[in-house]
C-alpha cells in the first residue's frame, strides 16, 4: 500500500482535534485529494468544514487506512463504530497516547494490521517526531505507509518493541513541556538579574528555539556544541558547573523527571 492506494480507496480519520487537524492539513498540502478523506468528529471545526473532505458521512467499505486520533478516554465509544473495518484490508494507525496494540486487536481482531504511534505537539507546526511500532499483522509496507502519513507533521522513528513506547512518551511525547518550562524558568532567572520581563522572555524563547535548531542542523553532537560555547573559566563554565552537578543539576533532575513520566505511562497503559 502507498499514498496512491490511500487516494484511491480512501482514508478514515477518527477524531479531528489538534493532532488530527495537523495531520489532515499536512496530507492535503501533500496532494491527498479531499474527496479521499472521511472525517468522523462529533464537533467539526469551522476549518474542517472548508476543506472539502467528507465530514460525518457514511464510511467507505474498504478504506486503505483508518487513523485513530481521539483522546484515550473517548476510545470506548469511538472504536466500536469502526469495528466493521477490522479483519485485514484496512490498516489502522493510532496516535492515541497510552493505548496498547492489544487494545486495538481486541476490538478489530489480531489479523488486522495496526501501527501505534506517539507523535508530539510540535507536529502542529510540522516539527514533530513520531515513534512507530506495528503489531504482528503489520508488514514493512504497512509501516512505510504509516511513516508516510506521520511524515506529514515531522520526523519518524521505528521502535524495536512496544515496551519502548513508555520511554518515548517520557522523552519526546511529554518532552515539549519540559522545554517550555525551561523557557519559563530561564526568563524568570533573567528577571531576577534585572531584565524587563518581556525582554527576558524574548531572549529565553529565541535562545532555546535557536539552540534547538542548531542542535538539529549541526553535524556536531550536542556535547561538542556545548564545548564550543564554553570558554575556560568563563561565564558559560560558571553556569554549567551548576547545571552539570551530578546530584543537583540536569543529569539527576532529568533522569528523575523522565523516569516519573515513563512510570506514569506504564500505569496508565495497564489500567
Amino acid at each position: 500500500m502507498n499514498m496512491d492506494d490511500v487516494a484511491r480507496r480512501g482514508l478514515v480519520l477518527l477524531g479531528c482535534g489538534k493532532m488530527g487537524s495537523a495531520l489532515l492539513d499536512g496530507w492535503l498540502k501533500g496532494g491527498l485529494p479531499p474527496v479521499s478523506v472521511w472525517v468522523v468528529d462529533p464537533g467539526p471545526s469551522d476549518w474542517l468544514k472548508t476543506t472539502g473532505v467528507h465530514v460525518n458521512a457514511d464510511l467507505p467499505d474498504d478504506p486503505a487506512v483508518a487513523l485513530v486520533a481521539v483522546k484515550p478516554q473517548m476510545m470506548g465509544e469511538a472504536l466500536p463504530a469502526m469495528q466493521a473495518l477490522g479483519g485485514g484490508g484496512t490498516l489502522f494507525v493510532s496516535v492515541a497516547a497510552g493505548t496498547p496494540l492489544a487494545r486495538f486487536e481486541s476490538t478489530f481482531g489480531a489479523a488486522t494490521p495496526i501501527v501505534r504511534t506517539m507523535p508530539n505537539t510540535p507536529a502542529a507546526i510540522g516539527r514533530g517526531i513520531s515513534a512507530l511500532i506495528g503489531n504482528a499483522a503489520a508488514t514493512d509496507d504497512h509501516l512505510a505507509l504509516a511513516e508516510a502519513l506521520m511524515g506529514a507533521v515531522g520526523q519518524t522513528v521505528r521502535l524495536a518493541d512496544e515496551g519502548q513506547m513508555d520511554a518515548v512518551t517520557a522523552v519526546s511525547g511529554s518532552g515539549p513541556a519540559y522545554v517550555f518550562h525551561l523557557i519559563e524558568t530561564l526568563a524568570a532567572a533573567g528577571v531576577a538579574q534585572g531584565l524587563d520581563p518581556d525582554l527576558a522572555m524574548a531572549l529565553a524563547k529565541a535562545t532555546v528555539g535557536g539552540a534547538g535548531q542548531l542542535a538539529e542542523d549541526s553535524p556536531e553532537d550536542p556535547a561538542q556544541l556545548r564545548r564550543n560555547v564554553t570558554s575556560p573559566n568563563g561565564t558559560t563554565q560558571a553556569a554549567l558547573e551548576v547545571l552539570m552537578d551530578a546530584q543537583t543539576g540536569f543529569p539527576m533532575l532529568l533522569a528523575r523527571a523522565v523516569s516519573a513520566a515513563a512510570d506514569r505511562s506504564r500505569e496508565l497503559a495497564h489500567g
